[in-house]
């Protein structure tokens, strides 16, 4: 049976494994290498360390209200937006009101996690760590791997030719970026056009003399402020919506999706995508447009070669006197530490029993969590998984054979090919995944029976933001104030814009009444996607609208 369990990493994903594991009656011990808590969100200005870490101007993606842990809201004067300091208070208001600080062990690096001799039967694991110089082995019942995704850095430099031999200018990965006061007055070449790659280029915008970002693929741009002001994911990433994608044809919905994305700016104006693309990645930033009109950022194709000072594109086209190329080419998957036998069938998280379970083992004791592209937060996914996990080492859920998991694998892995392109940055459906999780926990609510004996709560669910909280209704882990944190939700987001209130206004958000208009169609909703959900999920790409 298990008892004691290894985290590794003390960031996001690790204190969320560490608190759910207290929670089972466990015993956890976290490892993690760097002297504090809170991981990638742990700002150091010192990019020769290592240790991977945000830039300093960073804002979160996702709201606080859908980022948050499931029993813990942020406090209703932070911003809705976090910046990594806030976020990172969060993560120590968070440990300290959980007593977590004492489970784990800092400055203490993992070197190594292999099977015991005995693992077929035991299912335990040996982990070597090392602490100021001094090496410790340790014998655990189960092992969660919570290091997240921006480990490896994935620099492709064999992609550009010239780039080593012949570019006489800087090059580095978005890794080592921090600021850029050491780029005044450059002319400064981004390759990629993710996120990060984005809000770098929009940021060196300000003090370089020229901006180049450069792309190989189509990519829809959107804003953090949706509609009326509200955050983008608390207005679009709800149960009604994804209903309605679940309900529509996928063709309707991409059309949907586009002409909303189309009408704040035309894309294929500026180059970044066309309605006739089959690609559809996306990022969020509200500047980048404004950036490309103000002529600070060039939008460039593909880079054929690197000569002593230029930059040659696919197009034919040539920048020339580049000083400086940032790669935001992302990161790899990568997990040195475990033993070969283990690591070398994980290709990528598809590989993985419901993207955390290695389904080859013979015990179901390593989890890998937080190992996840979602389309919205992946603190929450992160939650939900360790939930669901301590639950499975604890003996209250059991796993599917072998043969089972490998064969819900293949059949997503099937779908994937059917549904998407190749080479597509594919990234999973935040309400499909978090629902498929919250299932095999059993803490999934239904809608239909919260209808009949709280209305209020259920069309709140169902039509408000799928916020964290609502897998705190019901089930194992239920939080008595999972109800009230669901009703005041938007209290919260409206809270710190209140520093100075008009005094003819009046709360336009009315979710009650679009509610009773529709009761009927709730109760069919509710019905179906409830009770019979199709089964399984399909990754989908972009945000629900």
């Amino acid at each position: 049976m298990v008892q004691r369990v290894a985290v590794i990493g003390a960031g996001a994903s690790g204190l969320a494994a560490t608190k759910c594991c207290l929670d089972e009656g466990l015993e956890p011990t976290c490892f993690e290498r760097s002297e504090d808590i809170g991981g990638l969100w742990r700002f150091t200005d010192d990019a020769a360390s290592g240790r991977v870490s945000v830039y300093r101007s960073i804002i979160t993606n996702t709201s606080k209200e859908m980022s948050c842990y499931s029993d813990f809201p942020c406090p209703e004067d932070f911003p809705v937006f976090l910046p990594h300091s806030l976020l990172l208070e969060y993560f120590r208001m968070y440990a300290r009101h959980f007593q977590l600080l004492q489970h784990i062990r800092l400055k203490t690096t993992v070197l190594s996690v292999r099977k015991r001799p005995d693992f077929a039967t035991s299912g335990q694991w040996e982990v070597v760590t090392e602490t100021e110089g001094t090496q410790e082995s340790h014998i655990f019942d189960a092992v969660m791997v919570c290091t997240g995704n921006f480990q490896k850095p994935h620099l492709p430099l064999a992609s550009f030719p010239g780039i080593e031999t012949r570019f006489r200018g800087r090059y580095l990965h978005s890794q080592e970026y921090k600021d850029a006061e050491a780029f005044q007055g450059k002319r400064v070449l981004v390759i990629g056009i993710g996120n990060t790659g984005g809000d770098i280029a929009v940021e060196l915008s300000r003090v370089a003399a020229k901006v180049f970002l450069s792309t190989r693929s189509s990519t829809w741009v959107f804003s953090r402020v949706a509609d009326h002001g509200f955050p983008w994911d608390m207005y679009n990433t709800t149960h009604f919506n994804h209903f309605l994608e679940w309900l529509l044809p996928s063709a309707i919905t991409k059309r949907i999706k586009l002409r909303k994305m189309n009408s704040w700016f035309n894309h294929e104006i500026f180059g970044l995508a066309s309605v006739k693309s089959s690609n559809f990645s996306f990022i969020i930033n509200e500047d980048l447009p404004f950036c490309m009109l103000c002529g600070t950022i060039v939008l460039k194709s593909s880079v054929k070669e690197f000569t002593e000072t230029s930059a040659v594109f696919e197009d034919g086209t040539t920048e020339e006197n580049i000083d400086v190329v940032v790669f935001a080419t992302g990161y790899e998957f990568s997990h040195p530490f475990l033993e070969e036998s283990v690591r070398n069938p994980l290709k990528n998280n598809r590989t993985l029993y419901k993207c955390i379970f290695p389904p080859q083992l013979e015990r179901p004791t390593l989890a890998i969590i937080g190992l996840l592209k979602l389309t919205g937060s992946v603190m929450v996914a992160a939650e939900i998984q360790s939930r669901w996990v301590t639950g499975v080492f604890a003996g209250v859920y059991k796993l599917p054979s072998t043969s089972k998991m490998m064969a819900d694998i293949s059949k997503k892995q099937l779908l994937e090919k059917r549904n998407l392109p190749e080479k597509q940055n594919l990234k999973i459906n935040f309400i499909s995944y978090t629902n498929e999780i919250a299932s095999c926990a059993g803490v999934k609510p239904s809608v239909l029976r919260l209808l009949l004996t709280d209305p209020r709560l259920a069309l709140a669910v169902f039509f408000g933001p799928c916020t964290s909280y609502q897998y705190r209704l019901v089930g194992r882990g239920q939080w008595s104030g999972a109800r009230a944190a669901i009703l005041t939700q938007w209290q919260r987001v409206l809270k710190p814009l209140r520093t100075r209130v008009m005094e003819d206004s009046a709360s336009s958000h009315s979710w009650c009444w679009l509610g009773l208009l529709t009761l009927p169609a709730v109760l069919v909703v509710g019905f179906l996607l409830f009770k019979s959900p199709r089964p399984g999920w399909v990754p989908r790409v972009g945000p629900a609208f």
